[in-house]
């Protein structure tokens, strides 16, 4: 089967759950459908003139803030349809697949309430399947309340409020088994540390996963969340929606913020490791029955006496969730994990010796910066904007996100097996072809390293890597700082994955005139894929080799007493 007739039978299968009065709407065509080129003037609007910032109508496409966030989501554009707020598409999926008094949706509770909102808006029957005792998933229950006009199964994973991941297995088995539409919504995917369901769009096209940019990425006020789906389904909930749903001051502020995303990664972290704390400090309290373990930016926390901490914590001014009204949460409270500041202030009102304990410090949030060989670099040209940090005496798995599949899993290897913490986010001119976002990355990888290494003292050098695995791949790297550059390498295919092969020796001869630093590089082998993971394996091991640094050695590794 081609690529094209997979395209048409999954679109078919979506057209046969449409409502008959969605399958063929024309949509509104604004002034930038009819004219997407750039002008000098523009006179067919009926905008206001003068320009103040915001006089002009917003793209109702958003095309550079979808770009930014498939690098960042790791999927294409097509598969991405920004709302305003996941409430729009929420009410987008019952306005395409539900017929008004007709229709009805299931979804397991507790959860969050805006999907039943959204339904009764809808004229949409709610059909209540409750999780687990401990809020699992148990997809037999489920299944077996599906009705014959049951259209949507809405998921919140991780959920709310109870703040666990639902099992993968038990989507799956809903996904192969329910004919209608699976809305995931995971609005706190990013405080999981784990995949997004959005690998699973390429089997099930009936699959629809919300993400957002309101938790984890600190932009609520923006009021922007993602839809991300097979393209069928984003391009008539694109025709659907209002044509400028996200206004140009919105637009602008979430693109500068994507612009540093690591910014916002370190404050995940932050958040995670207080919520561990907060999770083992609530445990221990006397008034506290039991706390359930979180995978998102909360604690949900029966209490034996729900009301009076409830009163207590708002008589010293601060506000927390009650949620003792849903289903299975008698006596609860849902408390979003604050800063470490706030997070000790709690505490310390409920009483518990704990709050001051290895409470996260300020500095975590500039985890780069003072001392240790850690460094970060930016590089923005005409054709791509990249950050890199880099830690060579701490690891942590790395963060890759360069638009190209398979050069952030090559990166991913450089990271794991030379065991430094690694992150590089680039968003290119991916639309012309792959060799600026390639050959950018690699300077901004040889810098970045060369910056951590500061003077080099103590450290090993030189590096050397044994043939791995049936590639066969060796790599010799000299960190002395002569600049040598040795490419014998073998491929056979024009492409490896959605990478140029050409691009790779482009990308090693970049990196080693950057870290300036001696390279040689040779592999054979009978698969492409595998030489060049064994390549990226070789320089990871040989860079481990070269960086190792003893502590007590503060001599330069060379004869002439310098490098």
């Amino acid at each position: 089967m081609t690529m094209e007739q997979m395209k048409s039978g999954r679109r078919e299968e979506i057209q046969a759950l449409l409502r008959g009065n969605i399958k063929d709407i024309v949509p509104y065509s604004t002034a930038r459908d009819d004219c997407k080129a750039k002008m000098d003037i523009y006179l067919d609007a009926n905008e206001n003139p003068f320009d103040n910032g915001v006089n002009r109508y917003p793209s109702p496409h958003q095309p550079v803030l979808k770009k930014m966030l498939s690098v960042l989501k790791k999927v294409p554009v097509g598969n991405i349809f920004l709302g305003n707020g996941s409430d729009e598409p929420i009410d987008l999926v019952f306005r395409l697949f539900c017929q008004p008094g007709a229709s009805s949706m299931i979804q397991a509770v507790p959860t969050y309430g805006m999907y039943s909102v959204a339904a009764a808006i809808n004229d949409v029957r709610v059909i209540d399947v409750p999780l687990t005792e401990d809020f699992g998933l148990d997809a037999g229950l489920l299944l077996s309340r599906v009705e014959p006009d049951t259209k949507i199964i809405f998921l919140c994973s991780p959920n709310n409020p109870s703040g666990n991941l639902l099992d993968r297995n038990e989507i799956i088995r809903i996904l192969d088994t329910f004919e209608g539409i699976v809305v995931v919504d995971e609005a706190y995917i990013d405080f999981a540390g784990t995949e997004s369901l959005t690998s699973l769009l390429g089997r099930y096209p009936r699959l629809i996963v919300l993400q957002t940019l309101s938790k984890a990425w600190g932009m609520a006020g923006l009021r922007i969340g993602l839809a991300i789906a097979d393209s069928y389904i984003v391009d008539v909930m694109s025709r659907v929606k209002y044509p400028y749903n996200i206004s140009v001051l919105d637009q602008s502020a979430a693109e500068e913020r994507l612009a540093d995303p690591m910014a916002s990664m370190d404050k995940v972290k932050v958040i995670v490791d207080e919520r561990r704390r907060l999770e083992k400090a609530l445990s221990g309290l006397p008034q506290v029955e039991k706390v359930w373990h979180s995978d998102a930016n909360f604690l949900l926390v029966r209490f034996k006496d729900k009301d009076k901490v409830f009163s207590g914590l708002i008589s010293q001014g601060i506000i927390v969730r009650d949620r003792s009204s849903a289903y299975n949460c008698e006596g609860c409270l849902r408390i979003t994990v604050g800063t470490p500041d706030e997070n000790n202030r709690l505490l310390s009102v409920l009483g518990s010796a704990m709050a001051d304990d290895e409470a996260g410090p300020d500095e975590s949030l500039s985890m780069y910066d003072g001392a240790g060989r850690k460094a970060s670099c930016c590089r923005k040209t005409g054709e791509t904007y990249i950050c890199v940090r880099t830690d060579l005496d701490n690891f942590r798995p790395p963060r890759i996100a360069s638009g190209l599949g398979f050069l952030n899993h090559m990166l991913e290897q450089i990271g794991y097996h030379a065991g430094i913490s690694l992150d590089i986010v680039c968003y290119g001119d991916l639309e012309t072809d792959d060799h600026h976002t390639v050959e950018d990355v690699a300077i901004a990888l040889g810098d970045c390293l060369k910056l951590a290494l500061g003077d080099k003292s103590g450290i090993g050098r030189y590096g050397f890597s044994l043939p791995m695995d049936e590639a066969e791949a060796t790599v010799l790297l000299d960190l002395g700082g002569r600049i040598d550059f040795l490419w014998d390498v073998v491929l056979s295919g024009e492409r490896i994955g959605d990478v140029s092969s050409m691009m790779f020796p482009h990308f090693f001869k970049s990196l080693s005139e950057h870290l300036q630093c001696n390279l040689h590089i040779k592999a054979r082998g009978g698969n492409d894929h595998h030489i060049m993971e064994g390549v990226f394996k070789a320089f990871a091991r040989a860079l481990k080799e070269a960086v190792r640094r003893d502590a007590g050695d503060v001599s330069v590794p060379s004869s002439k007493g310098s490098l």
